[in-house]
């Protein structure tokens, strides 16, 4: 299986591999800020997921099962063998699925947003069915309005442009050329794996914002449960995207986190 177009950021940087993956219609420029604040300390890879980015000639299928083949085939081609692992809502749920299978490979997992892989979000079942329909009968450019026009994740963004960049985001999502939307092909099923996540040792930080959906509020309160030693954060005033709306106490939490992790090992 082909590994995902990458962007490497290597800039002296002597701590451990910091590996960001996105989200559903975003892309690398989702970590902008993150990339700032950290590649000083790590040497960053950053990860377009199939059909996004500069991995938008991927094929699918676009399931979370080869989301994570892919994410884990990008890692190895970069030639890591550990590193602390972010990721935002659907990047979250590709790192759990990579984290239970392969705990060895991961010093930290840093999970924004977090989606459980094999548990039902209805709300954002909903809105991503929304956008396929949209793609699939009106076209992408369609889709892509109505999606940073009414996804309750992006309602922050909506109320704040100024402060949490809404243009600069919805500037993104319209270079999303929509394939995981119009796929029609299947792909593999994703079953609970709460079981392999209870037994996970590696060091966990997520992290909601403090408008987070119902849906995200749940899935976080499920991975408490099963992780009652991981680090739970409330970011205050965000959304659904703490890190691109707020970065300033994002990044001091993942900082702080990443360092306790780093004096843990030593």
């Amino acid at each position: 299986m082909a590994a995902q177009s990458r962007r490497i950021c290597e800039t002296g940087a002597k701590g451990a591999w910091l590996v960001m993956v996105h989200g559903m219609s975003q892309d690398h420029r989702v970590f902008s800020a993150q990339v700032d604040a950290f590649k000083d300390r790590h040497p960053i890879l950053l990860i377009d997921l199939p059909g996004h980015g500069l991995s938008v000639d991927l094929p699918g299928p676009f399931g979370h099962w080869e989301l994570a083949a892919q994410v884990d085939g990008a890692i190895t081609a970069a030639g890591i063998d550990r590193c602390h692992y972010w990721g935002t809502h659907t990047g979250a749920a590709l790192g759990l699925l990579l984290a239970t299978r392969e705990p060895a490979r991961f010093q930290a997992l840093i999970l924004e947003g977090t989606v459980l892989p094999g548990h039902a979000m209805p709300s954002v079942d909903r809105e991503l069915q929304r956008a396929r329909e949209t793609a699939q009968t009106r076209g992408m450019a369609a889709a892509r309005q109505q999606w940073f026009a009414r996804a309750a994740w992006f309602a922050v963004m909506r109320q704040r442009p100024g402060p949490c960049r809404a243009a600069e985001h919805a500037a993104m999502i319209g270079q999303f050329p929509g394939a995981p939307w119009l796929y029609q092909g299947a792909s593999r099923a994703v079953e609970p794996i709460d079981g392999q996540i209870a037994a996970l040792e590696t060091p966990v930080l997520f992290y909601n914002g403090e408008h987070e959906l119902p849906d995200f509020i749940a899935a976080a309160d499920r991975l408490q449960a099963l992780l009652p030693n991981a680090r739970r954060a409330a970011i205050a005033q965000a959304g659904g995207f703490p890190a691109w709306e707020f970065p300033e106490p994002v990044n001091a939490l993942v900082a702080e986190f990443l360092t306790a992790v780093t004096c843990a090992a030593s």
